[in-house]
């Protein structure tokens, strides 16, 4: 029985009781670093102005950190792996609480069809780069979907799905929190530059900021109209996470070979069934289908955000915790030009589609 099946069982069982008494000092380690993560983005925001590191990538960075001085044994192993999968999967589920089919369709299909093809053709390209400058399939994976979806949440959903080693994580999502941080910074000079609309910046920066945050980082300082067409585009792109990982988990199962699949009956159907479609992303769809439905108000939805949000720090520093920084530092040049070239080609395809539906 692995760790995530034996922390559910029910608590009144000895079972249950053993896996809570397992688990708790490597989750209350994360929550520690989660605490630690939140203070110093509070103090970035009170003496800086803004906080440049978001507490998600600080929490991987003090786990790093943890990790480099000192190697948990095997007392806090369970919580840090059960913090680091299953309280990162609740997250994505959380996430489908902020958006609705209303928001989504609200400027029609041909807006909605045509950012969907903006993030796969964005995936493609960047996956293409990744390889071709070398980089292991896995991790060339991570980076195209962080670039193409929504960063780091984008990351830290696919890395399950595929396998990803928390070296990997760790490095795609440095890098790309670096480079989102410049992204923010560059977007507003860039459309006072070239004289764009509110609108035409809304767009162009929903289709390539990382998170919905930064989102409205970039572009409060050009209008309100920029900020709220810029978030509806960024929460498309975040939906489109759902369809995605469910591509990827199926490309994943499907590598493993018919040789190995056999003749399945009812009960081995359901089982593949399981496999082939993650328990959390049927429940980031099926949040997605309450919110849209009335089910969770508005409130709610901002209350669910706030959770996933301190349950994805909380797995980011349990992948810190397990990270070795000499494989994220030989990684270095090469995220670095994947995750530049990714970006740059993302910003390409996504003005090719401003002029395609006539938004300039």
């Amino acid at each position: 029985m692995d760790i995530i099946s034996s922390c559910v069982s029910p608590v009144g069982s000895p079972a249950g009781l053993r896996s809570l008494v397992g688990i708790l000092p490597g989750v209350l380690l994360c929550a520690a670093l989660t605490l630690a993560a939140n203070l110093l983005q509070d103090f970035e925001a009170q003496w800086l102005g803004r906080a440049w590191l978001e507490a998600l990538v600080l929490a991987i960075l003090l786990g790093t950190a943890v990790r480099t001085a000192w190697a948990p044994g095997p007392r806090w192993s369970a919580g840090i792996q059960f913090s680091a999968k299953f309280l990162l999967e609740l997250a994505v589920v959380l996430l489908g609480a902020t958006v609705s089919a209303r928001m989504v369709l609200g400027n029609g299909w041909g807006f909605v069809l045509g950012i969907a093809a903006v993030v796969f053709l964005a995936i493609a390209v960047s996956y293409g780069l990744g390889r071709l400058f070398g980089l292991p399939p896995r991790m060339a994976t991570l980076i195209a979907c962080g670039n193409s979806i929504c960063g780091n949440s984008a990351i830290a959903a696919v890395a399950p799905v595929i396998g990803a080693h928390g070296d990997d994580v760790a490095a795609s999502i440095a890098f790309t929190a670096v480079l989102g941080v410049g992204v923010v910074l560059g977007l507003p000079v860039l459309a006072v530059l070239l004289g764009w609309s509110a609108r035409t910046f809304g767009v162009f920066a929903g289709l390539t900021v990382y998170a919905v945050p930064q989102v409205l980082a970039a572009t409060a300082p050009i209008s309100s109209v920029s900020a709220q067409v810029g978030t509806l585009v960024k929460l498309v792109r975040v939906l489109m996470l759902g369809p995605v990982v469910l591509a990827l988990s199926l490309l994943t199962r499907a590598g493993g070979g018919p040789d190995k699949m056999g003749t399945p009956g009812p009960a081995g159907r359901a089982a593949r069934l399981e496999q082939l479609v993650p328990w959390f992303i049927v429940g980031f769809l099926l949040m997605v289908g309450a919110r849209s439905a009335g089910f969770v108000p508005l409130a709610a939805a901002h209350a669910l955000a706030r959770v996933s949000g301190v349950l994805t720090v909380m797995s980011m520093a349990a992948l810190g915790l397990g990270v070795d920084i000499r494989v994220v530092a030989k990684a270095g040049p090469r995220v670095t030009a994947v995750v530049v070239l990714s970006l740059l080609a993302l910003g390409a395809i996504s003005y090719a589609l401003i002029c395609l539906l006539g938004v300039v």
